[in-house]
């Protein structure tokens, strides 16, 4: 099956800066757009970013727009979410997947674990 797995979370320090990894495997996800998400307890899940296969073309909720960067390393079938500035509302589970679009919440395929992120001091 297509897969995709998250890492690189973990805890920070508000202010501080972290590089998830979303790693894909059985599939090229050069031929897709990726999107990063995330959710926190009480919260939806929202849309952070995203980064559209044909021309890398990105998409940052405004929350974090100036703030997070979105990339992806064809060679290494591996899409990065660097975060900088973390405040600690940035605080949830973070999950990378195939978004219907960029900038939608509705993905194809099943959720992963995700990886956490904990901004405090």
């Amino acid at each position: 099956q297509l897969q995709l797995v998250e890492s690189g979370g973990g805890p920070v320090q508000p202010g501080g800066s972290l590089r998830l990894s979303c790693a894909a495997s059985g599939f090229n996800l050069g031929y897709y757009a990726i999107g990063w998400f995330r959710q926190a307890p009480g919260k939806e899940r929202e849309v952070v970013s995203c980064i559209s296969s044909s021309d890398g073309s990105t998409y940052y909720a405004d929350s974090v727009k100036g703030r997070f960067t979105i990339s992806r390393d064809n060679a290494k079938n591996t899409v990065y979410l660097q975060m900088a500035s973390l405040k600690p509302e940035d605080t949830a589970v973070y999950y990378c997947a195939r978004p219907s679009r960029c900038g939608s919440k509705s993905v194809i395929g099943s959720w992963g674990q995700g990886t956490q992120v904990t901004v405090s001091s």
